[in-house]
């Protein structure tokens, strides 16, 4: 008997939860929907995301149930796991330390220490001197089951320092003030502290004062209040509000730290707002008023606003530029023209510089323009497929842009580019502890051809001895919603899986914008199986180029990504040796339905309003995967979810696996696995996170092994 077969006899041994049926039955659009588990969404769920001892008992059970099973049915994995994570915290630097940014008199920096989960905030004087600790995110995680350190801003004056943090997992953020000289010691928070935020801060230029933003009863980021210090936060001034539940708020600096820019948005436009942080009464100034399909964000720099925008037709975006003092659509005139399938993805200003980044035909590069003389240059690189990110621009005035690069083979080079001089500085290349030989791993980029003639590109990673034969393994990975590119990044954990003779790979499917806008239209609402089909046929590609064989590959995906691995696990069952879903966002049609659910409205941009469209009603429904469950075998599969998870609840992923236990006719074992301390991104510290890692790796290895 193979280990695969040992493990499905394993978990046929054990007693797998069965769910009780409470059938819920409701007629909609003449069609009559039945759920026998509904009953798993907890009416007081608001409650549970504050306060996760709210369960009510009779679901507790049953997901506390669904634990002790996936616990034993991979029992014979235990040690596996504690190998997995031993590998991938060797590969860690436990004492790491980030690049250092100059900011006024001051280098600030995060580090760790050997054995800590989070990141200590630090700074010491340009001329040099001691290291001071401003904030120890160790102590203040201390006796929390879940703490995970979202900001941590000084003031201009360098004499305070706002910083946020969520202990739930619930994305509620709380904000705490400190003092960092005078005649409090450093370490000792003020009493004053706001509850129930997203995280976000901006100072005011007077340190006086900063900006945040509120979530609401519904979870809704909605209001920007500005807090003065040492008043209630109680009399916090509004000072920007979005009633309609469609649209988010969304606050940051802007590079040249002279504005607060607020956001708002929903999945196809947006608007701007500058607040001037120099005015301590400052009003929000509008950019441009919200309109249908506009989106749109700005950089001001001195007496001109840099506009990154979708008008007029661009669909991959265009730069234009206003005047700050009048900037409406009017005024708006090209800087950088739309070109499509060249899709503009950001933008960064510094005092004599316009820098963007840019992606087409997949890959990303990095175009600098002198705005004196319109002279324009690009960063390149040499390999085949790669990733490039900003880092946040601290070096407006200096005219230095910060970025990280790295791909599927080497790891993370932080670099600080002049942009007068062409030079480029390796600040930071990351160290992984138990050695690493990029020589001895290949990436490469690939194209599968889809029936309609698209070419999906697909981003794999092997060892270079790897036989091409078709016999090894291999996990596939997903997403494609939101518009969300996946990186060709590097990522430490991967080598646990290849370095066992997997090839790692990625479908850059249809619903992100891999290959421009378009490709995120063409994988939505009524286009949305498209995501499915080039996932299915990535995976033909790569059989059938033998990198792999049918039944030798595990699919992973999350959250959106885990509605794909739903998807597929419907549509075609036999090409998977295993299925990883991190909470999945199955249960589609029902929570598409449930209005009162504050990130349903949002979500009908995305996906459809199955509520007043029976043409969107009909097209989820026909692909929702709890809806699609039907009566044949599938997969082992792997569910996680988290009990304070307020994007995709806890109880999709249950409601999912009791559906297709009761109703799969073979196959399994189906496992449910739920964070009861965590939310949508699991566990917050660096070494907790590879406890998961390892509990899916262990997974993926046992769904393959042949011996």
């Amino acid at each position: 008997m193979s280990q695969q077969d040992q493990f499905r006899a394993d978990a046929r041994a054990l007693q797998a939860p069965m769910v009780a049926k409470h059938k819920q039955t409701r007629q909609i659009h003449g069609v009559v929907l039945e759920d026998d588990y509904g009953w798993l969404r907890a009416a007081n769920w608001h409650e549970v995301l504050r306060d996760p001892a709210a369960l009510p008992a009779e679901i507790r059970t049953v997901i506390e149930a669904e634990n002790a099973y996936a616990d034993s049915v991979l029992s014979n994995t235990a040690a596996l796991q504690e190998l997995l994570i031993k590998e991938m915290r060797g590969r860690i630097k436990e004492d790491d330390t980030d690049v250092p940014y100059a900011d006024g008199p001051f280098l600030y920096y995060n580090r760790h220490r050997p054995g800590g989960q989070h990141p200590i905030i630090c700074r010491r004087l340009l001329s040099g001197g001691d290291e001071e600790i401003l904030l120890d995110g160790d102590a203040q995680a201390k006796g929390k089951a879940f703490f995970d350190l979202a900001e941590a801003r000084p003031s201009p004056d360098h004499r305070k320092l706002a910083w946020s943090f969520d202990d739930k997992g619930s994305e509620l953020y709380s904000v705490k003030l400190r003092d960092l000289a005078g005649t409090q010691a450093i370490g000792t928070d003020r009493l004053e502290t706001i509850i129930e935020t997203d995280g976000s801060l901006v100072w005011s230029s007077g340190s006086d004062a900063f900006y945040y933003v509120r979530v609401d009863a519904n979870h809704r980021t909605a209001q920007v209040f500005r807090h003065r210090l040492g008043t209630d936060p109680n009399a916090d001034e509004l000072v920007v509000e979005e009633l309609d539940p469609a649209w988010f708020v969304h606050l940051h600096e802007s590079s040249s730290r002279t504005h607060a820019i607020v956001t708002i948005e929903d999945h196809v436009a947006s608007e701007c707002y500058l607040i001037d942080l120099a005015d301590p009464a400052a009003k929000p100034r509008l950019v441009a008023a919200r309109a249908p399909d506009l989106r749109y964000t700005v950089e001001p720099q001195g007496g001109i606003l840099f506009i990154r925008t979708n008008a007029d037709g661009a669909e991959d975006f265009k730069i234009v530029r206003a005047p700050t003092t009048d900037p409406g659509r009017s005024q708006w005139v090209d800087e950088v023209p739309h070109k499509r399938g060249r899709l503009i993805v950001a933008m960064k200003l510094f005092k004599d510089y316009l820098v963007w980044l840019e992606r087409e035909a997949g890959l990303p590069r990095i175009v600098c323009r002198n705005l004196a003389s319109g002279e324009d240059h690009v960063v390149s690189f040499a390999e085949e497929a790669f990733h490039l990110r900003f880092e946040e621009n601290l070096g407006y005035a200096s005219n230095v842009l910060r970025f990280v690069y790295s791909s599927m083979t080497t790891p993370q080079e932080t670099y600080d580019y002049d942009l007068a001089t062409h030079a480029r500085t390796l600040r930071k290349r990351q160290e992984i502890s138990s050695g690493h030989d990029p020589a001895l791993y290949v990436t490469r980029r690939l194209f599968a051809t889809a029936p309609d003639g698209e070419t999906v590109p697909i981003s794999i990673l092997h060892r270079k001895d790897l036989p091409r034969d078709g016999t090894a393994p291999l996990l596939l990975y997903g997403y494609g919603a939101y518009g969300a590119a996946m990186p060709a990044s590097f990522d430490a954990n991967r080598l646990s899986l290849v370095d066992r003779g997997f090839v790692y790979a990625i479908a850059h499917i249809r619903g992100g914008t891999d290959k421009g806008w378009y490709w995120y239209i063409d994988g939505k609402l009524a286009k949305k199986p498209n995501t499915f089909s080039d996932f299915i046929v990535a995976a033909r590609y790569l059989i059938a180029e033998n990198y792999t064989r049918t039944g030798r590959i595990v699919a992973r995906g999350g959250s959106a990504g885990g509605m794909l691995m739903g998807a597929v696990a419907n549509l075609a069952p036999e090409f998977f040796a295993g299925i990883i879903a991190d909470v999945p966002f199955v249960d589609v049609l029902n929570t598409m339905l449930d209005a009162d659910l504050p990130l349903t409205p949002p979500e009908w941009l995305e996906w459809g309003n199955p509520i007043a469209d029976p043409e969107a009603f009909a097209a989820i429904r026909a692909y929702s995967p709890y809806d699609n469950v039907a009566a044949k075998a599938y997969p082992p599969i792997l569910a996680l979810g988290g009990l304070t998870d307020p994007r995709v609840t806890y109880w999709e992923p249950a409601k999912w696996v009791a559906r297709l236990r009761a109703t799969m006719t073979g196959g399994g074992p189906i496992l449910l696995k739920t964070n009861m301390g965590a939310g949508h991104g699991g566990p917050a510290g660096r070494f907790e996170q590879l406890v998961e890692i390892a509990l899916q790796y262990a997974f993926a290895l046992t769904c393959v092994a042949e011996g």
